[in-house]
This record gives structure tokens, C-alpha cells and sequence, in this order.
């Protein structure tokens, strides 16, 4: 599996779920994220900014892209014919058709919490598979702040205190 942007607040759980469940873990990130991303799991690194991750990366099951726009276009060139490409941004019709030609299957991803899942997350946490990063906590009222703190990608979640 390979995981972009691996130190962000999606990437860095969906690092350590694959984990747990087994995966092959790739991830990508920025210079100073490479050694937060090794700690929590990841089986290899790519620095994005040293180059085109599609000379480095290839043939994987799946890819999880939290950056979007010509990015999964980009990324649909290390899937395998008939792995799985998951945003969680739109994808445009072009490389849903391009990834359909080769039998990739393209999804959206949108967080929907339910009972099922929540237990099995809570699983990981209780046996140390799996544990969220806090890089900044604002009260509600300063929510202006947390967003504008966003803009700095940090490492992993932020949280706004209500």
C-alpha cells in the first residue's frame, strides 16, 4: 500500500491500520516528516521532494491519496492492473476512465463513523496498534487559528477543544 502524504493527519492512522492489518506499508512525505512517519510503521519512505515518487514507487495493491487533482493521475501509474486507488478528494472523470481501462478501482473516501468501525479502531488503540498524534489543540474559539495553522501541514491531527 502506499500512503501519501503519511505525516498528515489522515495519513499517519491509515499508516498504522495497513500496519496492523498486515500491509506493506509505503509512504510519502516531506524531509522532516521521514523519520515520524519510519516510527509509526511505514516499511519504506519516499521523500517527495527529492523526485517523481513514480520513479521510486510501483506496482502496489492500493494507494491512498489525500493530496487530489492531478495527483491520482499520478498515482495511477504505480497501481497494478486491478489495484485500488482511494481519494479523499474528488477524481476526475479522465482518470476514472483511464483507471478503468486497466481495472483499477477508483473510490472517494468520506469518513462516516459508525459503531462497527469505532470498536474496531478502539481495538488498536486498547492492543497499541494505533495511536493518534496531536501536532496542535485549539479551543473552539480560536478555530480561525487551527485552520490557518493547517497551512503549515503538520504532523498528524488537529483538535479543536470545545
Amino acid at each position: 500500500m502506499l500512503v501519501h502524504a503519511a505525516a498528515g493527519g489522515v495519513g499517519h492512522l491509515a499508516v498504522q491500520i495497513a500496519k496492523a492489518h498486515g500491509a506493506h506499508v509505503i509512504a510519502t512525505a516531506s524531509p522532516d516528516k521521514l523519520d515520524f512517519v519510519r516510527s509509526i510503521g511505514a516499511d519504506e519512505v519516499v521523500d517527495y521532494t527529492a523526485g517523481d515518487f513514480t520513479e521510486k514507487v510501483g506496482d502496489v495493491d492500493l494507494v491512498l491519496d489525500a493530496i487530489g487533482g492531478d495527483h491520482a493521475d499520478q498515482s495511477l501509474k504505480v497501481v497494478r492492473d486491478g489495484g485500488m486507488l482511494v481519494s479523499l478528494l474528488n477524481v476526475h472523470d479522465a482518470t476514472r476512465a483511464t483507471a478503468g481501462a486497466r481495472g483499477i478501482r477508483v473510490e472517494r473516501m468520506s469518513v462516516v463513523p459508525d459503531r462497527d468501525g469505532l470498536i474496531e479502531l478502539g481495538k488498536l488503540v486498547d492492543a497499541r496498534k494505533l495511536a493518534v498524534h496531536v501536532a496542535e489543540s485549539f479551543p473552539l474559539a480560536r478555530a480561525g487559528d487551527a485552520h490557518a495553522f493547517l497551512a503549515a501541514r503538520p504532523i498528524g491531527k488537529v483538535v479543536l477543544a470545545v
